[in-house]
């Protein structure tokens, strides 16, 4: 009898849906919708027809599963049909015209793993190599991804493909020396040299071809890009275990059988699945099993994760509760020691940081220390502001690891800061970042990455958390500073310089021009989805939207001189 890789035997739920079983084809739809969400979305990098191609995979699934002989192969069956349909998805749209249907701030899959299962280092730098790969490699790794980590086995992945095993050998190890040069593009661009930085300057960052075998070429000719002293993990070794990408919340899958109705199946006098399927879904009642609905006529299948609570129904934290502006005359707050940081993130309410008027203009209100809010708390509604898109000097996955490091965004739209603490390095006071040079408008719109970065993180040691411990120390900010998460979401209107003021604690930024959907992604991701906590939303969609602390519209000689309550 098969199993998937949580143990979970499918041959008796098969067997039940194929016979007619209308929560047995509920259960089976929900239980291999994530599989389905993983391969297409990495196979075709997050494009908008994920949806649509994840919906026709799982409708001609259901349409057809009373063909399935064997039930033990439904894994590798199910795989066939979904490359099926993402290849005649390909061959529907010529390159030219998939890329004219990205929009250019879009956010793609290798973003939203990253996001998602918060991955770090050389596990990002894999997912975001994939950004390199062609059509057809994609295609293979989103099944080779799934193989490593433990989903699926090499017979099933050859099969899925339409070859035998030992050209699907030699197809992974062709695809795997290319995505081995897509990781050596990515950290090369993390730290460009200055003839890198020089020759990407023309480049629009968008990922293809052409630029993958140019920058490759530089890369072999670079001693500081082509730096062989960093050691590298094989791939195969940072994917193995590694989750699925959690179906987005609120993720709908309607489906409608093929558009047959109970009637026809019936005129073509045929007793098989179809028509008792059929006959089940059209009868007048609604089955909710396990987060999934199925409604009369199909299946209408809304994602929640098994065995969880229906929402929690406290306020949403807004703007409003949760900081504001500081009057003047007070005095900064103290900030948390870091055992109180690790008790107050896990504050069952939100309380305000400080009092502000709706009508106030731009500017007046900065960021101030606040409490985390509820981790079960979804957030706020983000106000979704116009964005024609953020350029940024450091192109679209911008790393500052040192004091003096910066990045200048230019545009309107939304721009990620993803912190780094290494306490485990180099604890002791942090020196925040700034931002100067600001000619426009900068707002501090929302916080996410599923976690503060005060969140305890041990389940052993209750002295840790992103700050630190007790064995290695803490990173301490200074008085009066607000706490940051592990994604910091900002909105440029106009233009501002980001520097890393690094002096004492080891810290790093990513910078990435992001989108309102990524953004909103984030912050609605839970406990439910595995995250530590929901994000917060800061936007009120006005002009009394917070400003980060440190910003200046001057430019001054020592950024770290910033002042910590900004006056813009």
């Amino acid at each position: 009898m098969r199993t998937d890789v949580h143990g979970r035997q499918w041959r008796d739920t098969i067997a039940a849906a194929q016979s007619g079983d209308r929560r047995a084809l509920d259960e089976l739809v929900e239980g291999w919708l994530p599989l389905v969400y993983n391969v297409v979305g990495r196979a075709l990098g997050g494009h908008a027809d994920v949806d649509d191609v994840v919906q026709e995979t799982m409708l001609r699934a259901v349409d057809n599963l009373g063909t399935l002989r064997d039930p033990d192969s439904f894994r590798s069956w199910l795989m066939a049909i979904a490359m099926r349909q993402i290849r005649d998805r390909a061959r529907r749209r010529s390159p030219q015209r998939l890329a004219e249907e990205i929009p250019e701030d879009a956010a793609d899959f290798a973003e939203l793993t990253v996001l998602r299962l918060q991955l770090e280092g050389q596990r990002r730098e894999v997912a975001e190599a994939v950004r390199w790969l062609d059509a057809e490699d994609r295609q293979l790794l989103s099944l080779w991804w799934l193989e490593v980590a433990g989903e699926l086995t090499r017979r099933e992945l050859a099969e899925a493909v339409g070859i035998n095993r030992q050209h699907a050998a030699v197809r992974v190890q062709r695809m795997k020396e290319r995505l081995e040069t897509s990781r050596g593009i990515v950290r090369a661009l993390d730290g460009a040299c200055p003839e890198l930085r020089e020759t990407t300057a023309r480049w629009d960052g968008r990922p293809d071809s052409v630029w993958r075998k140019r920058l490759a070429r530089h890369i072999r000719g670079c001693g500081y890009c082509g730096d062989g002293r960093t050691t590298v993990v094989p791939a195969e070794r940072l994917l193995v275990g590694i989750a699925l990408v959690p179906v987005p919340a609120g993720f709908t899958l309607s489906l409608a059988l093929g558009g047959k109705t109970a009637a026809a199946a019936t005129t073509a006098g045929s007793a098989g699945w179809s028509t008792k399927v059929l006959g089940v879904l059209t009868k007048p009642a609604v089955a909710v099993t396990a987060g999934a609905t199925i409604v009369a006529g199909g299946a209408y299948v809304v994602v929640r994760t098994p065995g969880t609570p229906p929402p929690h129904t406290a306020t949403a934290p807004t703007a409003a509760s949760t900081r504001g502006i500081r009057p003047p005359s007070a005095s900064p707050s103290p900030s948390p020691s870091p055992s109180s940081s690790a008790s107050s993130s896990l504050s069952s309410s939100p309380s305000p940081s400080a009092t502000r008027e709706r009508s106030a203009p731009y500017g007046s209100v900065v960021d101030a220390v606040d409490r985390a809010p509820d981790p079960r708390t979804p957030p706020a509604a983000l106000p979704h502001r116009p964005g024609t898109g953020v350029t940024s000097s450091g192109g679209a996955h911008a790393s500052l690891n040192h004091r003096g490091d910066n990045v200048r965004l230019s545009g309107r739209g939304y721009v990620l800061v993803r912190w780094q603490l290494f306490p485990q390095y180099r604890p002791g006071p942090l020196v925040p970042p700034s931002w100067t040079g600001l000619k426009g408008k900068l707002f501090h719109v929302a916080s996410g990455g599923g976690r503060r970065m005060d969140d305890p993180v041990s389940a052993t040691d209750s002295s840790a958390s992103g700050m630190g411990s007790k064995s290695t120390g803490y990173d301490v900010l200074p008085p009066g500073t607000q706490h940051m998460w592990q994604n910091e979401y900002f909105y440029v209107d106009g233009s501002v310089t980001l520097t890393v003021n690094e002096h004492g604690a080891d810290y790093n930024l990513n910078v990435f021009p992001t989108t309102w959907d990524a953004v909103e992604k984030d912050v609605a991701t839970g406990p439910a989805q595995g995250a530590e906590r929901y994000g917060l939303v800061r936007d009120t969609g006005e002009d009394d939207t917070p400003v980060p602390q440190y910003v200046t519209r001057s430019t001054p000689a020592d950024p770290a001189a910033v002042a910590q309550r900004s006056r813009v």
